[in-house]
Order: C-alpha cells, then structure tokens, then sequence
C-alpha cells in the first residue's frame, strides 16, 4: 500500500510553506488522505491581511469546490430512484421551460456536465438577488439556451448550482443546504463545511484578499467576469455568505474537502459510511464532455457529472495526472481531488484571490505532483 513517510511530509510541508513565504497567500491549508486515514493536515498564514493564525479549523470559502457537494447530493436521490440522468428537467420542474422549445430538451444529465446550454446569464450580476431564492428560480425560468442542450461544454458558473439545488428542493422536499447537511456533511463527519452561512452562527469565515495589480506575478486577465479585488469584496459581503449558493458560496476546509475526496475516491465509503454506490461513483467521476476551448472558460475542459476529470496539459491535477482523476477548482489556488488508483483525497485551500490563470494551476499542480510522486516511489 502506498504511504507518506515523514520525511515525505517535511517535504510536502517545506513545498506548502514556501508558497506562503513568498507572499501568494495571506493563509493555506492542505490536507491529503491515502487509504482513508488523514496524513497531511497543514495550515499556515494568516486569516486575513491583519487576521489571526490559520489553523486546520479555519473555515474558507471554497467558491466552485461546493459544486461536487451539491452534485453528489443530487447523484443520491438519482440513485433512490427520483429521478433519471436522462430525464427533461421539465419532468421534475414544469416551470422551467415550455413545451416544445429548445430548453425543455435540457436533461439533468446536462445540467451536471456542463452542457445545458445556459452557462450565463443577467442574474450573474445581481448579488443583491442571491439570497432569494424565489428570485433564483424565477431567473432560472426565464433564462434562454446560448448554446444548444448536449452539444457544447461550457462551464456553467453560477446556473450549476441553481439548476442542482432547485432539482434537489424539488426532488427531495428539503432546500439544497437542508438537504446536503443531512446526507453528505453530517453522515460523513465534514464538520466544518455547510453551503453558506446559517442565520445562527457566527461569520468566522476566513477573510478573502484580492491582490492587486502590483501584487500578482503577471496581469492575466479577469476571473468571474470581475477583477480580484472586486470579487474578495462581493464574497467578503455578510449578505452573499449567508445567502445559498451551491456552485460558489460553500465554506469549509481542506481537511472536510480532502475526506469527501476520500470517499469518492473510496467508491463512495469511508469509516462504514457511504454516500453513493460504486457505480454511481463510477458514472459520476468519468468524462462526460471535453472541449479544446469552453465556451466561458477558454480553456481545454473535461466535464464528469459534477466533477472535473484529469489528464489535461497544465491543469491543477498535476503533470502526473491522469484521466481517471477527478475534482473540481474555486476561484483562486483552491483545488480538491480524488485518486482511486492510489485511494487519495487531496485538498488545497486559500484565502487570497488572483486573477484565473496558469499561475493557479502551476501552484496547485506542484503540490498534486508532490503528494502523487510520494505515494508512487513507496509503492
């Protein structure tokens, strides 16, 4: 069986606390299971430009990485027999579209992977809306395909989330956050992770930090249609963390995110809890659709159902990955991936914002190769 010795652990721990030494970062964790015990629980940095320690406890906002929480939950009552992969959205939501147009032709199957042809839309940039989630589905109802349902991947940024999360209120009776806590972060001990912020407890979120101009390596662009700085103010808002957004707003850390890789890596078990079946996992973690260049993230993209999938050229799972690796990114260095040939969850978590681009990837994917190389030379 393939393990981290301690003298891998000092070297993974030396390569996670040089990215915090030159600044990338105001605070980190890192956490990697392997055959479903926790090996690796790093932290560094602070909370925030003038925060406190970071610790393994912190709580973060991991932005896109809520996506595979949602999808999962979706994946359970799919497997309960709820619903179909193939099935019209309109047969669960008979408001969504009307009959007979191209957006009544939209399956789950589609929302999942990417390919619903409804990647964006007006309310992207209506955050004083996202709390409401009447206004969510209404929006949804009225949105219109840019592209034609199946033929064209193209990341759907915040619509993922609505589109999951409505289908789950729909299919189970219970709201998407409800539901999630109930059957995935609860029975699989995620203590620290919900999607938002409940009314009741205290924001101890991580404080986001955009880094400007002068304080990036390149000037690569925008991320999320809106530049760094803007984006830690908007997610930095009481109201937007407290709102349910299930493709942007979950809070957590790496620790909860590396186990719930575990189990998924695990075919869906972990401590004689399981979340879906093996061959849900199976479906769930293969490629559904690629594309060289995603019609919103102009880049080279593989969809599973939920998840990303590996094996692409400078993507975040490493120069090692494969196609058989799955996990899903969040705005800025913040990563989380399964590995069911070595049995490896792996988490990467920040609280500092820099434009989407190669830098990302190479940070993360420097970090992938060292725990990947490890368990590989110990096989």
């Amino acid at each position: 069986m393939p393990e981290l010795t301690d003298g891998d652990r000092e070297r993974l721990r030396a390569a996670f606390d040089r990215q915090l030494d030159v600044g990338l970062h105001h605070g980190a964790q890192l956490a990697v299971y392997v055959d479903g015990e926790l090996v690796a629980d790093f932290a560094g940095g602070t909370t925030g430009p003038e925060g406190e320690q970071t610790t393994p406890d912190t709580r973060h906002l991991v932005f896109s990485c809520t996506k595979p929480y949602a999808g999962v939950g979706l994946h359970q009552l799919i497997e309960q027999g709820e619903a179909d992969y193939d099935d019209p959205v309109v047969d669960h939501w008979p408001t969504f579209a009307d009959e007979g147009t191209q957006k009544a032709e939209i399956t789950i199957r589609h929302v999942l992977s990417h390919t619903a042809g409804i990647p964006y839309g007006e309310f992207d940039d209506r955050a004083e809306e996202w709390g409401d989630w009447d206004a969510v589905v209404e929006a949804m109802e009225d949105i219109d395909p840019v592209f034609t349902p199946g033929e064209r991947p193209a990341y759907h940024t915040f619509n993922y989330g609505w589109l999951v999360g409505e289908l789950i209120r729909r299919l189970s009776g219970q709201h998407v956050d409800e539901y999630v806590a109930e059957h995935v972060f609860e029975p699989l001990g995620m203590e620290r992770t919900s999607i938002g912020l409940a009314d009741d407890e205290a924001d101890d979120v991580a404080t986001l930090s955009g880094f400007e101009m002068y304080d990036r390596c390149r000037d690569p662009g925008e991320g999320l249609g809106i530049p760094a700085a803007e984006s830690a103010t908007a997610f930095n808002e009481e109201s937007v963390r407290r709102a349910v957004i299930p493709a942007a707003n979950g809070v957590g850390t790496a620790r909860d995110m590396a186990r719930f890789y575990a189990c998924m890596a695990n075919g869906g078990e972990l401590d004689g809890t399981r979340l879906l079946d093996d061959e849900t996992v199976a479906a769930a973690t293969r490629t559904h659709a690629e594309t060289e260049s995603d019609g919103t993230l102009s880049r080279p993209a593989r969809y599973a159902l939920g998840f990303w999938t590996g094996g692409l050229a400078n993507d975040m799972f490493g120069s090692l990955s494969r196609e058989r690796m799955f996990g899903h990114a969040g705005l800025g260095s913040i990563f989380g991936w399964g590995d069911p040939e070595l049995n490896v969850g792996f988490a990467y978590v920040t609280n500092g914002i820099r434009e989407e681009s190669w830098e990302h990837a190479a940070r993360v994917a420097g970090l992938s190769d060292a725990v990947r190389l490890a368990l590989l030379e110990s096989r």
